[in-house]
């Protein structure tokens, strides 16, 4: 067995026989003797098995429903007052926070660096294995100084095992510093869990191939991102109803559904839609209540920003 040793801060490392053993003891890492032989069945059966396992990931995140409701509700107070939403994890799970972070800007219109997603080893880790960063407490408290993290930034912490050290040591090191935090993890009773203010564990049971949680795991915490993002967006005025009116129109795509957008809010008709688009720069949220608030360009610009971006209150504003 190999002896344990210390990292430079003088923390205890696990010997691989202690990492062993605690990997025994994680629901994600169980092995199914039910499954031993899945090899040999043929490919639909396998894709039944398969299914079968991924439509489970719904009712465990559902269990977590009420803890995931009160991070999401703690990190938009945190961002009404400017903070960021920081995601950070390693492997899958660092992957799945950078994917959540990328998608923000496009979809509602953060401003950069406002979603940020840290992965262990850095953005050569998306394309390239570096799990062995994930062992450092230290880089994740580096790469978090290197964002200069504030009591108004949320911190998620993520990681299938709720032990990923780069996970952990990056909510010990954001709660030090007075930031929001949250640990998302797919084991119970999990050290991130426990580490973080808002401890969110979904449990989805042992892996269709045993200890790949890139499988079940990932696509609850993929389930869990979405859900922070797109909630927490919601509550900070980027959308109205559910439409999505902070859309960046970067592509014509976009710009096809900025003014569809437009049409379902308001009911106008092509050229009402175009003339409010030239009027307010191609603002989707201004060009709505530009027709239905009767104002000006610079008037819906103005009432926005009054109403720290939220179409309804800006709405309101206009028909007094």
């Amino acid at each position: 067995m190999t002896s344990p040793a210390e990292s430079p801060d003088g923390a205890h490392v696990p010997s691989l026989g202690e990492l062993r053993a605690q990997l025994e003891t994680l629901t994600t890492e169980a092995f199914r003797s039910e499954l031993s032989e899945i090899d040999r069945l043929p490919t639909l059966e396998i894709a039944r098995l398969m299914n079968g396992e991924d439509a489970t990931v719904p009712t465990a995140v559902a269990a977590e429903l009420p803890a995931i409701a009160g991070a999401i509700d703690a990190v938009a107070a945190r961002m009404a007052r400017g903070g960021r939403l920081v995601y950070a994890g390693a492997g899958t799970a660092g992957r799945l926070g950078v994917l959540d972070a990328s998608e923000c800007p496009p979809t509602f219109n953060t401003r950069p660096g406002q979603v940020v997603g840290l992965i262990a080893g850095g953005p050569p880790a998306m394309v390239a294995s570096a799990e062995g960063a994930e062992d450092s407490k230290e880089l994740a408290a580096a790469d978090l100084d290197a964002l200069a993290l504030g009591p108004d930034d949320a911190v998620v912490g993520v990681s299938a095992s709720g032990r990923t050290p780069y996970a952990v040591g990056a909510v010990e090191h954001a709660r030090a510093l007075g930031a929001l935090t949250v640990g998302l993890a797919c084991n119970a009773g999990s050290a991130l869990a426990a580490a973080a203010e808002h401890g969110i564990e979904v449990v989805v049971g042992p892996e269709l191939v045993t200890g790949s949680t890139r499988l079940k795991a990932g696509t609850a915490q993929k389930l869990v991102l979405n859900m922070v993002s797109t909630v927490t967006m919601i509550r900070l005025g980027k959308t109205y109803g559910n439409l999505m009116v902070d859309v960046r129109a970067s592509n014509e795509k976009l710009r096809a559904r900025s003014r569809r957008i437009v049409a379902l809010a308001t009911g106008a008709d092509d050229d009402e839609i175009e003339a409010a688009l030239a009027a307010t720069d191609g603002e989707v949220k201004n060009a709505i209540l530009f027709l239905l608030g009767e104002v000006d360009g610079p008037t819906a610009a103005r009432l926005l920003s009054e109403s720290h971006g939220h179409l309804r209150a800006a709405l309101e504003a206009a028909r007094r």
